[in-house]
């Protein structure tokens, strides 16, 4: 595997590589299909305007966010387009069982060969009772001592590698390296790197000792970005994945012609927070509904701090505010993800953070 497979090219004035991640965003009075075709459109502007990579993230039981089957999204859009990388930001591995990831990644690899990544993440994406669904089992368990069990599962299934006397060594991901070994075998002995995704100090020192690329989720947990950067360069062990960390940062980002709508957009998404994280999950509301939204004075002290990590506004304040961020956290790439009430709006952004940075037109 190579490891220019994991770092990404620089175009224009940008400080690092610059990649998407898509949560699908379902805005009030929209529909799923919708969302889905944005992202269509979206992965292909990403291609064209000279992004590295567009990750699809996994979340359920969650009516403003489409993306509850990643691998299914991802075939969709490697079928319209030929050379950004894709793949997941991320699949969360405690609800899967490990084999059916290889497969599902197996197929993804073969579909759009070179081109596919695999990002996993411990947590479950969802609420206790939704991931108990999807696990089939009343305990959920998430230990620290399950989660790189199930890692070191996955690779072995990916890697087609239990040793002798294993249970599964005569079980085999299909498609997979078991092929090219077959008679009259041809199959590429490459796999999806895997990168391992977190919000905490956990997965940064997991991937430090296992010398694999990491990514944080700095859009939603802001405060823990450089405390868990630090880690993850300060333990990092050199592998056949990487001779040294690298880093990237998911940001929420949202570029827009006027800075007053970047604004009103800011609003609605605070708002679509503050009912997730109360239980009242929805749309993502209508910036109109969000202003006439009466906050009360602890929900009015959470939009403060959720909008305050949100680069929102022209296209030259989210560029000073990206380079910014980039220079504070050091990471060595940038993944953006854009929430807006509409479709156009999320195109838009991202097509205004290009033509900021020089990104190639074509």
């Amino acid at each position: 595997m190579s490891a220019d497979e994991i770092r990404g090219t620089t175009h224009g004035t940008a400080p690092v590589p610059l990649s998407v991640l898509d949560l699908v965003t379902v805005g009030a009075g929209s529909t799923a299909t919708e969302a889905l075709r944005t992202s269509v459109e979206l992965s292909r502007l990403a291609e064209a305007r000279g992004f590295h990579r567009y990750w699809v993230a996994e979340h359920h039981s969650m009516p403003g966010v489409a993306s509850s089957s990643p691998a299914v999204i991802l075939a969709h859009l490697a079928a319209h387009t030929d050379r950004i990388r894709l793949g997941s930001g991320g699949v969360m591995l405690p609800n899967h069982a490990p084999l059916v990831i290889a497969e599902q990644f197996g197929t993804l690899e073969a579909m759009a060969p070179g081109r596919i990544d695999l990002g996993l993440g411990r947590a479950p994406g969802t609420d206790g009772a939704t991931a108990a669904a999807l696990r089939r089992t009343d305990t959920l368990n998430e230990g620290a001592d399950d989660f790189p069990q199930q890692l070191a599962e996955l690779t072995r299934f990916l890697d087609d590698d239990f040793q002798d006397g294993h249970p599964y060594r005569r079980i085999h991901a299909i498609p997979g390296p078991v092929q090219g070994s077959a008679p009259g075998g041809v199959q590429s002995p490459h796999r999806p790197p895997v990168w391992l995704l977190g919000s905490s100090g956990f997965s940064a020192r997991l991937a430090a000792l296992l010398g694999l690329p990491f990514a944080f989720a700095h859009h939603f947990s802001a405060q823990n970005t450089i405390p868990a950067l630090d880690l993850y360069r300060e333990l990092f062990r050199p592998s056949d994945v990487l001779d040294e960390p690298y880093a990237l940062i998911g940001v929420s980002t949202l570029a827009t012609d006027d800075e007053r709508e970047a604004a009103r957009q800011v609003k609605a998404a605070a708002l679509n927070m503050v009912r997730l994280r109360t239980g009242r999950p929805g749309l993502f509301p209508d910036p109109d509904e969000a202003e006439k939204y009466e906050f009360s004075p602890m929900e009015e002290d959470f939009v403060r701090s959720w909008a305050g990590n949100i680069v929102h506004g022209t296209a030259d304040e989210v560029r000073a505010g990206l380079d910014a961020l980039q220079q504070r956290t050091g990471a060595d790439e940038l993944m953006l993800t854009s929430h807006a009430h509409r479709g156009e709006l999320r195109l838009r952004s991202y097509e205004l953070i290009a033509d900021a940075y020089g990104l190639p037109t074509a």
